[in-house]
């Protein structure tokens, strides 16, 4: 940043006062419109003007340096908050970026743990379709081993006592037999 010397301000002042100066004996018709801070500087009379002591003049030239430090002050100030105020900006935007990233990161993480998560969701749900119909399968053919076995038990039944009663009529033969020998 450019900061303007005492010097160099009243270099400025005094190449202002001279334009002026110049200005002055143009028609009032044709001079350019003068800012408010300009028509304040050509009220303070110029440092050798006729009718000013040097006194006089080193007073303005003092109070326009008192001016132009007052403002380098306050311009040096301003400077000072901005620049601070900008390198939190810059630390707080460097934070917030790394964050970001941090947070992104995570983010994909979790999206892999979570993809990762519903396969293995998917493969224990189609384990237990498989499961589901393996036991309905095995409770099919249970119910079909049953239903075997309680017809082979009948039929075993059936011939037991079939069996009981030939044998029973074979020995109540063998007992009337016996009788009349």
């Amino acid at each position: 940043m450019h900061l303007l010397t005492p010097i160099s301000i009243l270099d400025t002042q005094l190449a202002d006062r001279t334009s002026r100066l110049t200005t002055s004996s143009i028609p009032a018709e044709s001079q350019p419109t003068v800012s408010s801070s300009q028509a304040s500087l050509a009220k303070k009379p110029l440092p050798g003007e006729p009718g000013q002591s040097l006194q006089e003049t080193l007073a303005a030239t003092r109070a326009d340096l008192s001016d132009a430090q007052r403002s380098r002050s306050e311009l040096q100030e301003k400077l000072n908050h901005v620049s601070i105020d900008l390198e939190k900006l810059r630390k707080k935007s460097t934070q917030d970026a790394r964050r970001i990233s941090t947070l992104e990161s995570q983010r994909t993480q979790l999206q892999l743990r979570l993809k990762d998560r519903d396969e293995e969701l998917r493969g224990k749900a189609k384990l237990l379709d498989d499961f589901q119909d393996e036991l309905a399968t095995l409770n099919l053919q249970l119910n079909m081993a049953e239903d075997k076995s309680n017809r082979l038990q009948r039929e075993n039944q059936d011939l037991v006592d079939r069996w009981m009663a030939r044998m029973g009529k074979e020995a109540e033969a063998m007992n009337d037999a016996s009788k009349f020998s």
